[in-house]
C-alpha cells in the first residue's frame, strides 16, 4: 500500500541517508546522482561503485566521468568555489565492480558498508544489444545476484531499488504486464531456461576457445554469436534484454524479505526539463536515425510509422525512482514491486512524429559540412526518407540496390585484377553493418507491443493526492509522459540535443 507523497517528503526522506549506486557512470546514473545531491545537500553520503583499480583511480574516473560533465553546472554554480569539497564530503569512490562477489571489496570496506548502507541502486548493466554472452552475463545477471547478496548482508537497508528495462518482455505484442519473471521462465513455449547451465555453458565455450587459440576479433565474434544464438533460443532478440531478464529472475528468487523495487524504463531520452534540457549520452535506438540523417548519411529506415514509439525522458525515469524509492523503503509487506517507466500507455507516440519532427528541424536548422555547429556550409539532408514496415522487405529492397551493385563491383574488381579490392571490401562492411544493425534494432523499431503502467499510474496518484489531484510537473519529481507535447519535445528539445551533444 502506497501513502501519500509529495515533493517534501520524496526530498526529506533522502536527509541523512547513504546510498550505494552502481552504474553512475552511465547517463541515468549521473541523471540519479546530480539530481539527488542538488535537492537533498544533506544527504549523508552516496558510496559510487567504478570499475578502477583503487580509490585514487575510482575519484579520478568519478571527477571525469560524472561530476565533471555539462549536468552537474547548475550545481557548480550553486555551491561557487565550494563545489569540490562539497562532492567530496557526500560523494565516496568505491573501487569494485559487480561482477565479483562482495562487489571486489575488501573485508574492511565490507563490514562498514554493510552498517552504513540504507539505500541500493543497482543501475550497473551492459547495454549492448550484440555483447559478447560472457561479458553481458557477467554484469547484468551475475551483478544482479551479487548485489542481493550484498543487500541481504546490510543490517540497516530500506530497499533494493534494480533498473531494468521494459524491453525484457522480448518482441510480445498487446500489452505487457507489470509482473516478474520466474526463475525459469522463458519467451518460447516448450523451453525452460536454467541460468546455471547458461554459466557453465559459457566457461565451457571460454575453455574451447582457450584450447583452440584464435585472433581477438574471432574470439569475440564466436562469444558475441552465442549470446545471440541463446537468446533466440529462448525467445529474446538479443543478448542485452535476455541476460536482463534473467537478472530480475534471480533478484526475485534470492531475494527472500528483502524489499525490491524493480523499474523497467523503455527508450530512455534527453532530458525534457531540469537540470539541463536536451542533455544526454549515448546513442540510444531512434537517436541513431537521427545522427544518420543529420550526417546525410541515412534516408532508409526500417520502421513503421503507425506504430508507438515508446520513449521516455531520463529525468521522467529517475524522478519516477526517487519516488519509488521513498514509497517503499522499509515497507512492512516487503513484496517485489515493478514499475513500468514508458508512455506507450498513456501519451502514445507513432514513429511518423518523429519523422515528420525530424524533417521539420533540419528543414529549418540544415545540418553544417564541417560537422560542427556554425561550421562549413549548410547542407541540406536526403529530401527524400523511405520507411519499410517489415524486415523482408527491407532486406529486398538493400539486395537491390546495394547487394546486387556489390557484386557487380566484385565481378569488376576481379576482371581489373583487384583495383577495386579497397572500394569493394569498405561498401561490403558497410553493407554488412547497416543490415546487421537493422536485424538487432528491428525488435524495437517493428515492436507492437504496449506497457501496462497501472502499478505506475498508482504511485503517481500517491504524488497528486497532497496536491489537489494537479500533476506536480514542475515541482521536480514529475514523471507523467501525458504533459509531454511529443512533437514540441522532439523539435524544441531532444533533436537539438542530439545534435549538440551527440553529433560533435
Amino acid at each position: 500500500m502506497i501513502g501519500e507523497l509529495d515533493s517534501d517528503v520524496v526530498v526529506r526522506y533522502f536527509r541523512g541517508k547513504s546510498i550505494l549506486i552502481t552504474g553512475s557512470t552511465g547517463f541515468l546514473g549521473k541523471v540519479l546522482v546530480e539530481k539527488i545531491l542538488r535537492v537533498q545537500p544533506d544527504v549523508k553520503k552516496l558510496f559510487l561503485l567504478i570499475r578502477a583499480a583503487d580509490v585514487e583511480s575510482a575519484k579520478q574516473r568519478i571527477e571525469n566521468k560524472v561530476t565533471g560533465r555539462e549536468i552537474f553546472q547548475i550545481l557548480k554554480e550553486k555551491h561557487g568555489n565550494g563545489f569540490e569539497s562539497f562532492i567530496q564530503e557526500k560523494v565516496c569512490p568505491l573501487p569494485g565492480d559487480v561482477m565479483y562477489e562482495n562487489l571486489g571489496l575488501g573485508p574492511a570496506k565490507l563490514r562498514e558498508l554493510c552498517k552504513e548502507i540504507d539505500i541500493i541502486v543497482n543501475g550497473a548493466a551492459t547495454t549492448n544489444f550484440y555483447e559478447r554472452y560472457d561479458v553481458a552475463f557477467d554484469t547484468n545477471v551475475m551483478g544482479a545476484k551479487h548485489i542481493c547478496e550484498f543487500a541481504k548482508r546490510c543490517s540497516n537497508l530500506k530497499m533494493l531499488l534494480h533498473v531494468s528495462t521494459a524491453y525484457v518482455a522480448g518482441e510480445q505484442e498487446g500489452i505487457v504486464l507489470e509482473k516478474p519473471f520466474h526463475l525459469g521462465e522463458t519467451l518460447r513455449e516448450g523451453t525452460h531456461l536454467d541460468i546455471e547451465s547458461e554459466l557453465n555453458l559459457i566457461k565451457e565455450t571460454r575453455r574451447e576457445l582457450k584450447a583452440n587459440p584464435c585472433s581477438e576479433k574471432a574470439e569475440r565474434r564466436t562469444m558475441k554469436e552465442l549470446g545471440l544464438k541463446r537468446a533466440r533460443e529462448f525467445g529474446w532478440p538479443n543478448t542485452y534484454v535476455f541476460t536482463k531478464a534473467m537478472g530480475e529472475m534471480l533478484l526475485g528468487h534470492l531475494r527472500g524479505d528483502l524489499p525490491v523495487v524493480i523499474v523497467r524504463p523503455s527508450i530512455i531520452t534527453s532530458i525534457l526539463n531540469e537540470p539541463l534540457p536536451g542533455w544526454m549520452e549515448g546513442i540510444r535506438t531512434i537517436d541513431s536515425f537521427i545522427v544518420g540523417y543529420a550526417k546525410q548519411a541515412l534516408s532508409i529506415f526500417l520502421v513503421d510509422l503507425d506504430l508507438i514509439m515508446d520513449v521516455i525522458p531520463g529525468d521522467m525515469v529517475v524522478n519516477g525512482m526517487m519516488v519509488a524509492m521513498a514509497a517503499h523503503s522499509e515497507e512492512q509487506a516487503q513484496q517485489l514491486s515493478i514499475y513500468h517507466l514508458t508512455s506507450s500507455t498513456r501519451q502514445p507516440a507513432p514513429y511518423a512524429v518523429l519523422a515528420e519532427s525530424l524533417q521539420r528541424y533540419f528543414l529549418h536548422n540544415p545540418p553544417r559540412s564541417g560537422g560542427k555547429k556554425n561550421s562549413g556550409e549548410p547542407v541540406q539532408p536526403p529530401s527524400r526518407m523511405r520507411f519499410f514496415r517489415t524486415l523482408p522487405r527491407f532486406r529486398a529492397y538493400m539486395a537491390v540496390n546495394f547487394r546486387l551493385p556489390l557484386e557487380v563491383l566484385r565481378l569488376l574488381n576481379i576482371a581489373v585484377c583487384g583495383a577495386f579490392s579497397r572500394r569493394h571490401d569498405e561498401l561490403s562492411r558497410k553493407y554488412r553493418y547497416v543490415m546487421h544493425i537493422a536485424e538487432l534494432y528491428a525488435p524495437y523499431s517493428l515492436f507492437k507491443g504496449c506497457f501496462d503502467d497501472s502499478n505506475t499510474a498508482r504511485l503517481r496518484a500517491a504524488m497528486m493526492a497532497n496536491n489537489n489531484g494537479q500533476d506536480r510537473k514542475y515541482d521536480g519529481f514529475g514523471f507523467d509522459p501525458k504533459c509531454i507535447d511529443w512533437d514540441d519535445y522532439f523539435y524544441r528539445v531532444h533533436i537539438p540535443g542530439v545534435i549538440k551533444y551527440l553529433c560533435d
